[in-house]
């Protein structure tokens, strides 16, 4: 039976010895068989999460022209404001308003890798018109890289690998991991307009190990593929963060935690916009995809590995709406490269501005790819088109 709810996991008993053995029996249900959870009591207050949403929503009240002075577009980090519709995602038009934010870290050497510039300071809203947003905002960052490092090291414990078994994918231990925040606004659909749809954000996969989404205000939209391809609802619970299981997580673990596809329906007309806080770890951008591949966390347990074998074969496979794409080949060799890619393939605009040279290669290998789309309707599809469309999926789907 495939799954029709989202589990509730309660991280205070991951730190009681009584209670920790059912913990981890719990979440390897949950990452075996649905690749998302709820998770309460992470150990910051409801006081500080309320401030947190507070200062998130509070940010779209100021002046748009204060909004535009910290546009990403102005900078190659890929940080920054996003105007309304301005992201891309499953090839059409993402309907949300946001601000992307990091852990802060200085510029990059002249000499290092262009990936590199991914690691740069945030642009900030001014202090003078939001004089708590940076103090807040650079807290939880902190707080939530912490909390996240260490769940990482339950879902180990969790598939019987040992619990530092991820550590070497963080920059310093985890202690100067560039870890990534969005604070987003999903207007309804009727300030849309009509024609728009209701697309928040298209189906997608998570990329790298995990992330925690604080969920802002009190719709629904966040929905979850199960593996009958059925839609779930993952509406808001109080006090709760939703985790999602990335790419990155089911390669390592040879495909026993389990990557669900999601999407974000925007509100229905005169329902007001949707909040919510999604904050993303981070893994070291030098990671080589090789590395990845051959050499990982070691092997995960053959029985842990029949337990999701039993899953699907229990469902009859696995309907998806997106394909697995976490894999080498291609133009990247690094997440990072694989990273800068696919930033610019979201973003087309700072894409422009910075990197035409790969916005070129990606629009390139996008027209080989509907290329060989139009030829297969056609059934006149060479084997040299197949290896186009290939290729170009690797490149820019490689996050």
């Amino acid at each position: 039976m495939s799954f029709t709810s989202i589990p509730i996991l309660d991280l205070a008993l991951a730190k009681d010895p009584a209670t920790k053995p059912q913990f981890l029996a719990d979440l390897r249900h949950a990452l075996i068989e649905v690749g998302f959870l709820y998770l309460k009591n992470v150990g910051i207050s409801d006081e500080f999460f309320q401030e947190v949403i507070r200062e998130g929503k509070a940010f779209f009240d100021i002046p748009q022209e204060e909004k535009l002075k910290i546009e990403m577009k102005n900078a190659p980090s890929f940080l920054g404001y996003s105007r309304l519709s301005a992201e891309v995602t499953a090839g059409a038009i993402d309907h949300r308003e946001q601000i992307d934010l990091s852990t802060d870290h200085p510029l990059p050497g002249k000499d290092a890798p262009r990936y590199y510039n991914l690691l740069a300071p945030n642009q900030w809203p001014s202090e003078e018109i939001l004089p708590n947003f940076r103090k807040v905002f650079s807290s939880y960052m902190k707080q939530m890289g912490e909390i996240s490092i260490y769940f990482t090291s339950l879902i180990a414990e969790a598939i019987e690998l040992p619990a530092d078994a991820f550590l070497k994918y963080f920059d310093g231990g985890g202690k100067d991991q560039q870890h990534k925040l969005k604070i987003v606004k999903y207007p309804d659909v009727g300030t849309l307009g009509e024609g728009k749809g209701n697309q928040g954000v298209g189906p997608h996969k998570d990329s790298m190990l995990s992330s925690y989404l604080l969920q802002a205000s009190h719709h629904k939209g966040l929905q979850v593929q199960n593996t009958k391809g059925e839609w779930i609802d993952c509406p808001p619970i109080d006090g709760t963060l939703v985790v999602a299981i990335g790419q990155g997580l089911e390669a390592l673990t040879q495909g026993v935690c389990a990557s669900t596809t999601h999407r974000v329906l925007s509100p229905p007309a005169g329902e007001g916009a949707r909040f919510s806080i999604p904050f993303f770890q981070g893994v070291r951008g030098d990671t080589e995809f090789e590395d990845l591949e051959k050499v990982g966390v070691g092997q995960v347990p053959e029985h842990v590995k029949d337990q999701r074998r039993k899953v699907l074969e229990k469902n009859g496979g696995r309907l998806d709406d997106v394909e697995f794409t976490f894999r080498g080949g291609g133009v990247a060799k690094t997440l990072g490269e694989a990273t800068l890619r696919n930033r610019v393939k979201s973003h087309p605009d700072v894409g422009e501005a910075w990197y035409p040279d790969i916005l070129a290669e990606i629009r390139e290998e996008q027209a080989r790819a509907k290329l060989a789309s139009e030829h297969a309707a056609q059934g006149t599809l060479a084997e040299e088109v197949v290896a186009a469309a290939a290729s170009a999926s690797k490149a820019v789907e490689a996050h």
